[in-house]
């Protein structure tokens, strides 16, 4: 019977602390046509000075502001809204370290503070933005606008309610103040 001559350590049987098998290239665990490259490449196509000028200062090993973006963009659109829930999954989830690319996962806190201080402040100007682009690409005509001008009462409940009449008043004052907006500008 002959002994088997082990030349490295069994990494797995003993140690917690150890791994067998590194990502090395997550890029390619992502599908070509996965929405995270989309997002990606829009993003990445983005003029965002507002946003840089919201900082004093940038380090070099930290995430990005783009990054972040992406990040919060990300969680958006999988209904992700807790900066908390955003961290757990920059830990876990492959797409969200591919928005990374490599960089240490940003902590709850940096990303509360990223979207109450920073993206705040030019939100309006990065989705009119976006309005461009996609007009540009073509993914959306321009020929309608939409407004939402949805009024709720804080103390609605089943007993209130709002009269017809009062309704109509309001969206004619709505049409004449649209009217004279894009009169205005125009």
């Amino acid at each position: 019977m002959t002994k088997h001559i082990k030349l490295q350590k069994d990494y797995t049987a003993s140690c917690l602390y150890y791994q067998i098998k590194l990502p090395l290239d997550i890029e390619k665990n992502i599908p070509s046509d996965d929405p995270v490259r989309l997002l990606s490449t829009f993003v990445e196509g983005m003029k965002l000075s507002d946003l840089y000028n919201t900082y004093g200062k940038i380090k070099k090993d930290q995430v990005s502001p783009k990054q972040l973006l992406k990040i919060v963009i990300y969680a958006g659109m999988n209904r992700i809204y807790s900066s908390r829930d955003i961290e757990k999954s920059c830990r876990q989830d492959i797409n969200f370290m591919y928005l990374l690319e490599g960089k240490p996962f940003p902590n709850h806190a940096t990303i509360a503070r990223f979207i109450s201080l920073h993206l705040s402040q030019c939100s309006s100007n990065i989705l009119a933005e976006v309005s461009n682009i996609l007009y540009e690409l073509g993914g959306i005509s321009g020929r309608h606008i939409f407004i939402d001008g949805t009024k709720i009462e804080s103390a609605a409940n089943r007993y209130t309610f709002v009269w017809k009449k009062a309704v109509t008043k309001n969206q004619t004052k709505l049409f004449a103040k649209i009217i004279e907006d894009i009169n205005g500008t125009a």
